[in-house]
């Protein structure tokens, strides 16, 4: 199948996302179509969040998400915000059901136009995430990078939340330490052996942190959706921290935050955030070749 199909330049909290529109159609994305978006300043991207008719019965739509090394990734919970926010514009629907690779995810749009997710239950058996090693405690695994005796980062809390996830705690700001240099190192440990996001996380008080995130497929971004879910649910589950926190994101412009609640009712990790419209156009998921619409679609809609 050939032709353009509608896209929308978008981000959740710096998170840069693409919100294709594949609706009616039988072909994907291509690995090589999400790499030469990536590599237009322009269309420079973190996810692509590509819309599909739904497969599963009771569900609005399959999201099928790529990194921008083309890859696949599980979750986006920042990109499903902007899903949200486009599909909201375009039928005047609030609440939503998405079917992804990683499981079904509940997404809703408030009056306030905050959008909360359901990222489903986190994940925390070592074959799971998974690790290459068996570990029966993964809040706390043998991993570090730098001296012996004195490491840089070390015993990150591991778990998956639709994508693999390490937690490294540190004691001053995220922005302080060079993750640039560790991310990549720690994405790609044998521990991984289907690479992880790592994250720096400092509790600054039982229901506020800060996190700055390297992720996998995508490299240092501004923001990361699951990983701040994995980050807080992480700080729950050591007693750093209350099952519901505020998390502001260190990376992300204005240092915007994310409510994480790790519900303990039914263990599902709840995000709620903001989306935000940049612009639209017209891409060939086949190539990448893509086009800006000349005039802005009215109420922020991507797809339609």
């Amino acid at each position: 199948m050939t032709g353009m199909v509608e896209f929308a330049k978008m981000n959740g909290i710096g998170n840069k996302i693409l919100v294709v529109d594949m609706r009616g159609r039988t072909d994907r994305v291509t690995p090589e179509a999400a790499i030469a978006l990536a590599g237009d300043a322009e269309t420079r991207f973190d996810q692509i969040m590509a819309i599909h008719d739904p497969k599963a019965h009771g569900t609005d739509a399959y999201i099928d998400i790529l990194n921008n090394d083309g890859s696949k990734a599980g979750a986006c919970g920042n990109g499903t915000r902007c899903v949200v926010q486009a599909l909201a514009a375009e039928t005047g629907r609030k609440a939503f059901t998405f079917q992804t690779v990683a499981g079904i995810l509940n997404a809703v749009e408030h009056d306030d136009g905050s959008i909360s997710v359901d990222m489903g239950k986190p994940e925390f058996r070592w074959d799971r995430i998974p690790l290459s090693e068996e570990f029966h405690d993964t809040s706390k695994i043998e991993l570090q990078i730098g001296p012996i005796d004195a490491p840089i980062l070390h015993s990150p809390a591991v778990m998956s939340i639709g994508n693999p996830h390490a937690i490294f705690w540190v004691d001053r700001d995220p922005m302080d330490y060079d993750l640039e240099r560790f991310g990549p190192l720690l994405e790609n440990h044998p521990m991984f052996p289907e690479k992880a996001n790592i994250t720096l996380a400092q509790v600054t008080s039982p229901s506020t942190m800060i996190t700055r995130t390297w992720e996998r497929g995508a490299g240092l971004t501004l923001a990361c959706g699951s990983a701040a879910c994995a980050a807080a649910v992480s700080a729950a589950r050591t007693g750093r921290t209350g099952r519901k926190v505020e998390l502001t994101v260190a990376s992300s412009p204005g240092r915007q935050t994310l409510t994480i609640d790790w519900r303990e009712r039914d263990n599902h990790v709840v995000m709620t955030g903001a989306a935000e419209w940049e612009w639209s156009g017209r891409l060939d998921p086949l190539t990448g070749a893509f086009a800006r619409d000349e005039v802005a679609p009215q109420d922020g809609a991507a797809a339609h």
